[in-house]
């Protein structure tokens, strides 16, 4: 995984990166585990908790 985008599922961006679970958490993410994650972008994901994909995705690929 070269670099992180808003279509990518959370639970494969974790798989490839569980280090990055903090910045998911950082922002009230705290449901990492649930089934939905399997399956859910982060773009849907962060529309759900009402963050911005955008600066997430940004943290993410600068923490990489």
């Amino acid at each position: 995984m070269t670099k992180i985008t808003a279509d990518m599922l959370v639970g494969d961006v974790l798989d490839a990166h569980p280090e990055l679970a903090k910045f998911f958490l950082e922002i009230g993410m705290h449901c990492l585990g649930c089934p939905m994650s399997r399956g859910e972008s982060i773009k849907d994901a962060c529309s759900a908790h009402g963050q911005d994909a955008d600066a997430l995705i940004e943290k993410l690929n600068a923490a990489l």
